[in-house]
């Protein structure tokens, strides 16, 4: 059994190596895929875990008096 450690390039379809393989054509391998460049995909953050990494402090009421709190708005009871 022989041992060959090499680097490869996947264009999407198969991987291509980037030195010339010591094998004769038609030779079975064994693959064992290991990504050098980590290309992990990460989950978005929602609004919500962005919100909540801020840790934002308000008022208990401030969802209800969003404009007061915002623009010092003095609203009457009517609206």
């Amino acid at each position: 059994m022989m041992f060959q450690e090499l680097e490869a390039v996947f264009d999407g379809t198969a991987l291509q190596p980037e030195v010339p393989l010591n094998l004769a054509a038609g030779t079975r391998v064994r693959i064992v895929v290991e990504s050098i460049l980590p290309n992990e995909v990460k989950p978005p953050k929602t609004f919500l875990k962005t919100a909540q990494s801020l840790k934002l402090r308000g008022e208990p009421d401030w969802s209800e008096k969003i404009d007061q709190y915002l623009y010092a708005a003095t609203l009457s009871d009517n609206d």
